[in-house]
């Protein structure tokens, strides 16, 4: 036999052998610990997220997934972490669209939104709007807006920092009203309420206000999303008053490194779909304002592009920068 039929012979041997036993590993699936890389500290809102995730997937397959807090450079720590992960089904991320679709556009990271990873499940939209201070003496959106043009400059606007998508809803507020309003960035949303509290700004677009919201104390003009909110079923979406495709969507994604076998991925996105119709799940995040959206992978896919190219425009034409 010449070598190189035998060599042939031989590859196509092993690989015959081979196929069995990675079908069998995927058929296996899970049968040791799965970690779920959240990019972000403990107690933000990708962690309050990620968690009842976490403990329902447990259920669901029998094996423990384990919530692995790494945060830091604005979530691309742990995004590249993910990333460098070996695609075998055991690690996957889940994360805000921020590392995704805005952060690679603003600073160098190391890995590629797109061809670093493969979409497993969208987890869930933030449900939050612009808020108000009561100093500013309107109560509508329309009212806001009429303020911010007969005072330019005056209405001080905080964010939780340069480049993160509640600072791109400002952008896309200013861009699209045509409004003069400073941005303040914050340190975190922590810090950027406290200021909005003490009027050191009036306004903000997160959800950590919605409690002074519920008390009164602070006012909330629209919803930056499809749907209303349901405990605030008279706040107008952004679309009722007048501004349709200016949301700036904040939402939450799980997936894997690129490379993981198709039929994780599958298996894994069919039971968060069964989990995402149950009551249980749509408790949980609807107490943290999320609205639970189920989608395909290949839906993921699309929807984070589409994203990307929104952002990537919004970013250009207000010349947006981390410095």
């Amino acid at each position: 036999m010449h070598r190189r039929t035998f060599l042939k012979t031989s590859s196509a041997a092993v690989a015959t052998l081979a196929a069995p036993a990675i079908v069998s590993a995927q058929a296996a699936w899970p049968n040791k610990l799965v970690k779920l890389i959240l990019p972000y500290p403990p107690g933000g809102s990708t962690d309050l997220i990620g968690r009842p995730w976490a403990e329902l997937l447990s259920q669901a397959f029998g094996q423990p997934f384990i919530v692995e807090n790494k945060g830091g450079a604005g979530g691309a720590i742990g995004t590249e972490a993910a990333a460098r992960s070996a695609p075998d089904g055991y690690t996957f991320l889940m994360t805000a669209n921020n590392t995704l679709s805005i952060l690679p556009q603003l600073r160098p990271v190391s890995y590629d939104p797109i061809k670093s990873f493969s979409p497993v499940a969208r987890l869930g939209d933030l449900l939050c709007g612009f808020i108000v201070h009561p100093s500013l003496g309107v109560k509508t959106f329309a009212e806001m807006v009429a303020y911010a043009k007969a005072n330019p400059g005056r209405i001080a606007y905080g964010s939780a920092g340069l480049g993160t998508a509640t600072h791109m809803r400002l952008e896309m507020l200013k861009a699209r009203a045509g409004l003069d309003i400073l941005h303040v960035p914050h340190k975190g949303s922590g810090e950027a309420l406290t200021s909005l509290l003490g009027n050191t700004v009036q306004m903000m677009n997160e959800v950590n206000p919605i409690p002074h919201v519920k008390t009164g104390k602070l006012a909330m003009l629209n919803i930056n999303h499809d749907k209303r909110h349901p405990d605030f079923p008279d706040v107008p979406t952004l679309t009722e008053v007048g501004y349709p495709g200016a949301d700036v969507p904040i939402w939450f994604s799980m997936l894997a490194p690129a490379g993981t076998p198709k039929e994780i991925i599958d298996r894994v996105n069919a039971k968060m779909a069964e989990i995402a119709a149950t009551s249980d799940i749509k408790a949980k995040l609807g107490a943290l304002n999320i609205a639970v959206t189920v989608q395909k992978p290949d839906e993921v896919a699309a929807y984070l592009a589409a994203d990307t190219a929104s952002n990537a425009a919004l970013i250009k034409s207000a010349k947006i920068s981390m410095e």
